[in-house]
Parts: structure tokens; C-alpha cells; sequence
């Protein structure tokens, strides 16, 4: 492990990708309801793919057996001329008794070896992870697919954690986001300090921009009003939700701050898909699944998102333990590198190749993000 600084010097990331998990528990509560037309109609509208550049061939949903680690990552909407980034990576790790689940987030500044990619002549390369997509995404002209970035980037987390393979992987694309969080109706979570937005007024719309920081040159290029949250249970519509888990500007602990939110944010959205107000109300959930639908593209290596839905019915955001792994900025005479993680982090990719978390978790506490 890279030795690390005590000071820490937050990227720009936002957004954990909960909405998977979300869409899983929504559709576990949908077939416990009895809602096999919605079930059917979601399963049609999501955007299959071949993630991890092995064609698999379709097996029985009783295969879908623990222990399981899924790779969800999130992206910004680009055109096919810019090169994707992964601006959110997490990897959940189901135990062989399917009836929690692990997650934890890989920091986009992480600096990792990014192994060789044949399909686009990459030769491999030490750097940010967040880039691999983009050195695995080009597919000539100039253009650019996520999907085939995916792949690479799938190769460089199996490097950096030891997991030999995944079971499903997802893009969740954060245009859709706000879409599936107003159809669920909002979401409901407790605010732990107040935040006021860097990027939105109180209407919700952008705050303007100094016309001297227009190509991105300023750190705080914005002025005017800002919207705020205050500490208490609040609700938030998708714009204030998406908006909130993307500040550390002005927040003690900066970045650590916003993964804390992300992370309150996850349980908050499950447990918002499995109340009855969604999985009970036939318009609602089909707004939801359908919305949901648009913003995802899945590989269940042979097996459907329905079918995963199925799969993993017994997890619920009561059984999701949420894991922050430690680590801290890297700087070479005192320019910043990157993020590095502390040696106990190889033990703890151990325990996820083991499928001994929870024994791992019990020796190490510090893991547990405790106010998520």
C-alpha cells in the first residue's frame, strides 16, 4: 500500500448508485404483491448488455446462488464524443446465506495499476480508477461506449480487490435519477448538519456563474442565492436529494462529510422502494420501474434484473450494512496525487474473497459507517 497523508483533499464525486439496489427491492416487493405485469414490463424497458465482455449464455434464476459481488457504477449523460469517467464505483458483496448485503464505495481518485485492454491497444497504466472507463471506452472516429468502458473497468477493481469475477454489473446513468426518485414520491432522510448547495438556488435552479470561471478554471465559480438543508427529518423532492449528496463545500470534513450523506442516502432510498406507498400502488410503482428502466443498463451474467429481483428478496435496507473504507490523499512534494487506502483494506478484500465479512467487520468496528 502507497504511504498516505492525514490530510485529505476531496475530489469533485458525487452520487452513490443506490438506485440498483432500490430497483432490486422494489422488484422483490412487486412479486410478493402479485405484480408480474409491472415485473415484466420494467424488465423490457432496462438496457441489457454484455458488461464484462463475456457473451453469457442464460442459466436458471436457482443458479443465482451466494456468495455474490455485483459492480454498480455511476455516470454523468455524455455524448458519444466525450470520454465516459466513472464518477461513482461500489461493489456489493452478497454472503452465501442471501439474506444481507456488504456495500462499500471505491474512491474515484483512488490511484491503482489499470491493467492492459486489447480492445482499444491500452497498454495499462498507474493512475486515477475513475479512468479506466474512459481508456476502455473508445471504439474509433472519435466515439466513445460506456458499456465496452465498463469492461475495463470491471478488470481494474477485480485487480485492485482480488475478486476473480462478478455476478452482475450495472451503469447507472444520473440522468435518469431525479426521474426515479419523483416517482417514488421523494425521499425521506435525516439531514446530520446543515449544508448549503455550491451548485443550485433555492428554486432549485443553477446558480449563474462567474464569466471569468467559465472554463472551469475557478474552485468556487458560483455566486447568488443557495439552496439549503437543515438538520432535521426532511423530504426532498429528486432535485434537492441529487443536489444534496453532491456537496463537501463548506462541509468540516469535506468529502468525508458527502460519503456520509451518500451513504444515508442509500438506506433512506430502499427503505423509501419497499414502503407500501410504492410497492402497494400499481400507478406509483409502474412510474418507478419504468423511470428506473430508462436509467439503467444491466448485465445479470444470463439472468434477468427480474430474475435478480427474485434472487435477492429477502435483502431489505434493515440488512444493508454500509462500509467505509479507510484512506487518505496522496501528494508528492506537495502537489495531490490521488486517494490511497490503509494496508488494513488488502485484509478486508480478503474477507470478501472469503466471504467472511461480517468476522472481518466484528475485528475491525472502524469499518462500520455508523451514522449511515
Amino acid at each position: 500500500m502507497a504511504k498516505t497523508s492525514s490530510k485529505r483533499r476531496a475530489p469533485l464525486w458525487a452520487r452513490l448508485c443506490a438506485i440498483f439496489g432500490c430497483i432490486l427491492m422494489v422488484l422483490s416487493g412487486s412479486a410478493l404483491v402479485g405484480g408480474q405485469v409491472l415485473m415484466a414490463r420494467y424488465a423490457g424497458a432496462v438496457d441489457n448488455a454484455d458488461l464484462f465482455g463475456n457473451a453469457a449464455s442464460a442459466t436458471k434464476v436457482s443458479d443465482i446462488k451466494g456468495p455474490l459481488n455485483i459492480l454498480l457504477v455511476g455516470v454523468d449523460p455524455r455524448s458519444e464524443e466525450q470520454t465516459p469517467l466513472s464518477d461513482s464505483i461500489i461493489v456489493v458483496h452478497v454472503p452465501r446465506t442471501m439474506d444481507q448485503a456488504y456495500v462499500f464505495s471505491i474512491p474515484r481518485d483512488l490511484v491503482v495499476d489499470i491493467p492492459s485492454f486489447a480492445k482499444t491497444g491500452f497498454r495499462g497504466t498507474r493512475g486515477k480508477i475513475n479512468s479506466a472507463m474512459g481508456f476502455g471506452s473508445a471504439v474509433g472516429n472519435g466515439k466513445h461506449d460506456p458499456v465496452q468502458g465498463f469492461d475495463l473497468l470491471a478488470r481494474t477493481v477485480q485487480q485492485l480487490t482480488g475478486i476473480q469475477k462478478f455476478d452482475a454489473g450495472a451503469i447507472i446513468n444520473f440522468g435518469g435519477f431525479k426521474k426515479i426518485v419523483d416517482a417514488m414520491g421523494g425521499v425521506t432522510m435525516k439531514i446530520d448538519q446543515n449544508v448549503k448547495s455550491e451548485h443550485l438556488q433555492p428554486n432549485g435552479k443553477p446558480r449563474p456563474r462567474l464569466a471569468r470561471c467559465a472554463d472551469h478554471s475557478c474552485e468556487h465559480p458560483y455566486y447568488g442565492p443557495q439552496a439549503e438543508y437543515k438538520v432535521g427529518t426532511r423530504h426532498l423532492e429528486g432535485w434537492q436529494a441529487l443536489d444534496y449528496v453532491r456537496q463537501r463545500y463548506g462541509l468540516p470534513k469535506g468529502d468525508y462529510d458527502r460519503q456520509r450523506h451518500q451513504q444515508q442516502f442509500i438506506k433512506a432510498m430502499a427503505k423509501q422502494a419497499l414502503s407500501k406507498d410504492v410497492v402497494t400502488n400499481p400507478t406509483k410503482l409502474d412510474k418507478v420501474l419504468k423511470a428506473a428502466g430508462n436509467a439503467l443498463t444491466f448485465d445479470g451474467n444470463g439472468h434477468s434484473v427480474v430474475d435478480w429481483g427474485f434472487a435477492l428478496k429477502d435483502i431489505s435496507s434493515e440488512n444493508m450494512t454500509l462500509i467505509k473504507l479507510p484512506g487518505a490523499s496522496l501528494f508528492n512534494n506537495g502537489r495531490y496525487q490521488g486517494e490511497g487506502l490503509e494496508d488494513s483494506a488488502d485484509e478486508f478484500f480478503s474477507s470478501i474473497r472469503t466471504d467472511a465479512v461480517g468476522t472481518f467487520l466484528f475485528q475491525h468496528p472502524e469499518y462500520f459507517n455508523n451514522n449511515a
